[in-house]
């Protein structure tokens, strides 16, 4: 897994991790994130508590979380995330503190003292962590990741964002993040067929906000044709990569004559959206050149250049119609990427 970078980088894989743990549990789960801003001597400081009623937590999950350079992170945070953590069947709540600045593996958790459940019966885990950014800018990043983590469309999970500001918000305020009521799915329905909706909905609420001022609505696509399937199922790929799967959804909108400008004008470039077990990531190799294998003339359409951003990618299309426009995600997951049975759980390593 790549370094972290940013503080940013760091509270998108906490929140993807909760949202992991939640997906490998059998229950209706909660992943809830609270952003407290104030201001010490002068300097802005945001505190942070990423919850969720999944599985318990694992040390692994924080072995990945490595630190890209130290420097970076030394006057806005100090290393540290305060954890909390339980399974449904422990009988206490474990508390931690992680060093993840620390050079060895040996110093890398403290342990706390525990509090008894007293027989109650709950699972989940709490990560919380104080350090110096600009409380709008994390903000508006978080936003923007969970919008595409619900993508996904993992029906057994619920988001919420409680924010609170001293010197912006007089008090608390919450948004919930729930799939779209418009199209509501079986908890039968495949990863694939539920990545199929979620990046319809995706799609609809982008272009809407896009176009807000112009009272652009759903009505302005006029036509919306979805392709979806699964990619590298020969026995071949199976070889090299046991319980891989590869799902891809690509949709072309067609719009009408009131729309943007704006939009009709990028209709020519598609934004590839990459997933891989579950969380944003940057695009694969092997994604790439599926995209460059795809027989795109028999479809009536002329790929041009692909461009590789730094861990995204850009088609540019060189006959596509002025009204229309082409989206494109994959989701690569292990089909075993979640069995938590051989990972060291916190409470274990005591």
């Amino acid at each position: 897994m790549d370094a972290v970078r940013t503080i940013p980088d760091l509270c998108r894989r906490l929140i993807s991790l909760a949202f992991r743990r939640c997906h490998a549990s059998d229950d209706l789960c909660r992943v809830s994130v609270a952003l407290a801003g104030s201001r010490l001597d002068g300097t802005s400081v945001v505190r942070i508590s990423i919850s969720d009623t999944g599985v318990a937590s694992c040390l692994e999950e924080f072995r990945d979380l490595r630190v890209a350079d130290e420097g970076i992170f030394a006057e806005k945070w100090d290393g540290t995330l305060a954890v909390r953590t339980t399974g449904a069947s422990d009988e206490e709540v474990h508390y931690y503190n992680l060093n993840l600045k620390g050079g060895s593996t040996n110093n890398l958790l403290t342990r706390l003292p525990s509090i008894a459940k007293n027989g109650m019966r709950f699972s989940g885990t709490e990560v919380c962590l104080s350090f110096s950014e600009k409380f709008e800018v994390l903000l508006g990043e978080i936003k923007q990741f969970v919008e595409k983590m619900l993508i996904l469309n993992i029906p057994n999970i619920a988001f919420e964002l409680v924010v609170q500001h001293e010197n912006v918000y007089k008090s608390c305020y919450g948004d919930a993040f729930l799939p779209s009521k418009s199209m509501p799915l079986p908890f039968s329905a495949s990863n694939v067929e539920r990545l199929k909706y979620g990046f319809e909905d995706y799609i609809f609420k982008r272009r809407n906000n896009l176009d807000d001022n112009l009272g652009f609505s759903l009505n302005a696509m006029e036509h919306l044709r979805t392709g979806m399937g699964t990619i590298c199922s020969s026995k071949i790929c199976e070889r090299q990569n046991p319980g891989l799967t590869v799902d891809a959804v690509i949709i072309i909108s067609e719009f009408s004559d009131q729309t943007s400008p704006h939009l009709r004008e990028c209709g020519h470039q598609t934004e590839v959206l990459y997933f891989k077990d579950f969380s944003p990531s940057p695009i694969s190799k092997s994604s790439l050149n599926a995209l460059k294998s795809i027989d795109w003339k028999s479809y009536g359409l002329t790929l041009g250049n692909i461009m590789d951003q730094g861990g995204g990618a850009t088609l540019e299309w060189e006959n596509l119609p002025p009204h229309a426009h082409i989206d494109v995600i994959f989701h690569c997951y292990q089909a075993d990427s979640l069995h938590r049975s051989k990972r060291s759980c916190l409470k274990d390593l005591f």
